[in-house]
C-alpha cells in the first residue's frame, strides 16, 4: 500500500497535509475486502493526518468525496463527456457531480435512498466509528434521508463547506445571497477536477485535453438552455455575467436598431447595470430614456408602463426581480404590453434564478440574462439568452480569436452565433463550473426551493416587524428572498458593523440602484438576503441581534469599537 514521505513536500507537488488520493483510493478498496471487524485496528495503523483544526473522533459519517469503490456499478461514459473521476462519490443526498462531470450516480443513490452512500452501502462503512480522517466529519452528515419530494435545509448546508465558517467566534450567518451565493462541494470539486486532468484551451485542437475541456464547456452551454427552457445551445451566449451581458446587448443589438427619436423603457426598480448602459447608448444615438414608476410598496406601476410604451419604443429592458427589494416584476405582462408595439424585450434575471424556475419560452423576451455567481456557481462567468433571429441578426461587439470565420488583410468574415460573441479564450472552467451548480440546483429542485425560501421569507418579515424602530423599504405582496430595512438611530453602515461582529452577513449601502432607493429618500439601507441553505434558527439570530441594537442592550457597546 502506498504511503506519505515521512515529512516534507509530497514527491507529486501537492501541499503538506493533503492525502495521496490514490493512497485513499487503494486504502479503502483494503479497508472494503478486509471487512468491519477489522476497521478499526486498521484506521489507526495507516490514518491520513489531519490538516487545520482536528475533528472529534467517534462521529458517525460517511466520507466526503471518498474513492469510489470496485462494487460500485461503473456507468458507461456517455458521449461528449470526460472520463469518470474515480475518487469522486457521494456524500449526502445533496452532493452530485451529474452531468457536470462523468461521474454518473447509480439509481440507488438518488436522494430519498437508504443511507446516504447506496441501499447496499457500497464503501461498507455504514454507521462505524471512522475517526481521524480529515474527509470525515459529523458537518457533512444530514440528519436524515430526504425524500425525494421534499426539502431538507440540514442535508443541503451539509454542501456548502463555508458555512461552518466561524467569523468573530461565531458560525457565520450568510445573508448576503444577492451580492453573491455561496458554493456547494460540487461545484468546487468539479473546477479541482478540470484543472487536474481536463486544463485546455478549446476547439479546434488534435489532442486528447481538448476534447475534454471542449465536451465539458459544450455541455455546460446546454445545461444552460435547459436550465432557462431555451430551445437549444445555440441561444446561449457564455458571458462574464449580467452587467457584460447587458453591455453586448447595448453595443451589438442597441447600436444597429436604436436611432434618433427612438425610446428606451426601464423602471424606477434597475440595478445600475440596466440603466448606464442605456443612457450611453440613448446620449449616444439621440434616443431617449424613458422610466416605469413603481408604488410605495415597490412594484411597478403597470397602468403607468402600458402609457409609456408606443409605437417609438424599441426596446424594453426590466430586471425579473429588484435586487434592492425583492420585488417580483410581472414579466409576462410587461413581454406582451412591449411585443404589442413592435418592441425587443431584455429581463435581468440576475436576482431571479436561483430562486424560482425560468422558462424563457413561456416568458418570451428577446433577451434574458443572468450572473452564474448568484446561483451558486462561480465569479466572472454569466450567460445571455437571446433569440435564435435576432442573434443572427446582430453585429459581433469584440473581435478576435474564436469569433471569426475567415480573415484575410482585406476583410473578415463571422462565425454564426454564439461564437460570433464570444472572442478570445473565455472563462471556461468556471463555464463549466456554472454546468455542476446548475445540476447541482436542478436536482434539488426549484420548486423545492421557492416553497421553502418563500416560507423562509414570511418567517423573516413577520420576525423583522417586531424589532422596535425598524422600518422595511420594498413590502410588494410579490417578493423573493430580499428584506431591505433602516432601523433608527443607527446608520446602515452601523447596523451591518454590528451584525459582522456576531457573524452575521448583510450588505449596507445603495446596492448598485440609487434611482430606487432615493424613491423612498434614502441613500442606502441594510440589505438582508435569503438562500435555500439559510433557516429559521439563522433568522432567530439576525432579528436578536437587531433588537438589542435597538433597545441599546448588551450589543450596543460594538458601535462603540
Amino acid at each position: 500500500m502506498a504511503s506519505r514521505p515521512p515529512s516534507g513536500k509530497p514527491p507529486d507537488g501537492r501541499p503538506e497535509g493533503l492525502p495521496d488520493v490514490a493512497m485513499l483510493a487503494e486504502m479503502a478498496s483494503a479497508l472494503y475486502s478486509m471487512g468491519l471487524e477489522q476497521l478499526g485496528d486498521r484506521a489507526a495503523e495507516k490514518a491520513v493526518p489531519t490538516p487545520g483544526p482536528a475533528f472529534p473522533t467517534g462521529v458517525q459519517s460517511v466520507p466526503l468525496g471518498a474513492p469510489t469503490l470496485p462494487a460500485m456499478p461503473s456507468p458507461a461514459r456517455l458521449p461528449s463527456t470526460p472520463r469518470a473521476p474515480a475518487e469522486m462519490s457521494p456524500s449526502s443526498p445533496y452532493y452530485f457531480m451529474g452531468e457536470a462531470s462523468a461521474w454518473r450516480p447509480p439509481a440507488d443513490t438518488q436522494p430519498g435512498a437508504q443511507g446516504l452512500v447506496g441501499r447496499d452501502d457500497p464503501t461498507g462503512l455504514g454507521d462505524s466509528d471512522y475517526p481521524g480522517y480529515y474527509f470525515i466529519h459529523e458537518r457533512h452528515r444530514p440528519a436524515a434521508p430526504v425524500e425525494p419530494s421534499g426539502f431538507d435545509v440540514d442535508a443541503v448546508r451539509q454542501d456548502f463547506p463555508i458555512l461552518a465558517e466561524r467569523v468573530n467566534g461565531h458560525q457565520l450567518v450568510w445573508f448576503d445571497n444577492a451580492a453573491t451565493t455561496q458554493k456547494p462541494q460540487a461545484v468546487i470539486d468539479r473546477l479541482v477536477w478540470f484543472y487536474t486532468h481536463e486544463n485546455s484551451n478549446i476547439h479546434r485542437a488534435a489532442h486528447e485535453l481538448a476534447a475534454r475541456a471542449t465536451d465539458a464547456f459544450e455541455a455546460a452551454r446546454a445545461k444552460v438552455a435547459a436550465f432557462l427552457g431555451a430551445p437549444g445551445p445555440d441561444n446561449i451566449v457564455f458571458v462574464r455575467g449580467a452587467t457584460e451581458a447587458i453591455n453586448l446587448v447595448a453595443q451589438s443589438w442597441g447600436r444597429a436598431n436604436i436611432g434618433a427619436g427612438d425610446e428606451i423603457v426601464i423602471s424606477h426598480l434597475e440595478h445600475h447595470a440596466n440603466i448606464v448602459p442605456w443612457q450611453q447608448l440613448a446620449a449616444e444615438k439621440g434616443a431617449k430614456l424613458r422610466v416605469v414608476p413603481v408604488d410605495d410598496s415597490g412594484q411597478i406601476i403597470l397602468a403607468a408602463y402600458r402609457e409609456l410604451v408606443n409605437e417609438r419604443t424599441r426596446l424594453v429592458a426590466m430586471a425579473h426581480v429588484s435586487n434592492a427589494l425583492g420585488t417580483i416584476v410581472p414579466v409576462r405582462e410587461v413581454v406582451e404590453v412591449a411585443r404589442a408595439a413592435g418592441a425587443c424585450v431584455l429581463i435581468d434575471g440576475a436576482q431571479s434564478v436561483a430562486h424560482e424556475r425560468v422558462n424563457v419560452t413561456t416568458l418570451d423576451p428577446d433577451f434574458y440574462v443572468f450572473s452564474g455567481h448568484k446561483v451558486f456557481g462561480p465569479t466572472g462567468i454569466g450567460a445571455l439568452y437571446g433569440k435564435a433571429e435576432v442573434l443572427e441578426s446582430m453585429p459581433p461587439w469584440q473581435g478576435g480569436g474564436s469569433m471569426i470565420r475567415d480573415v484575410t488583410l482585406d476583410k473578415s468574415t463571422f462565425q454564426a452565433p454564439p461564437a460570433r460573441f464570444e472572442a478570445g479564450t473565455g472563462n471556461i472552467a468556471d463555464a463549466i463550473g456554472l454546468g455542476a451548480a446548475l445540476d447541482y440546483l436542478q436536482r434539488i429542485g426549484l420548486d423545492n426551493v421557492a416553497r421553502y425560501e418563500h416560507d423562509l421569507l414570511r418567517y423573516a418579515t413577520e420576525h423583522l416587524l417586531r424589532v422596535p424602530g425598524l422600518r422595511l423599504i420594498g413590502t410588494a405582496p410579490a417578493k423573493a428572498s430580499v428584506l431591505s430595512f433602516v432601523l433608527s438611530g443607527h446608520t446602515p453602515e452601523q447596523v451591518g458593523k454590528a451584525l459582522n461582529r456576531e457573524g452575521i452577513a448583510v450588505r449596507a449601502g445603495h446596492h448598485c440602484a440609487h434611482p430606487i432607493l432615493r424613491r423612498y429618500g434614502l441613500e442606502a439601507t441594510v440589505r438582508s438576503s435569503l438562500a435555500m441553505y439559510n433557516t429559521r434558527g439563522e433568522v432567530d439570530q439576525l432579528v436578536d441581534a437587531l433588537r438589542r441594537l435597538a433597545t441599546g442592550r448588551p450589543a450596543a457597546n460594538l458601535l462603540a469599537r
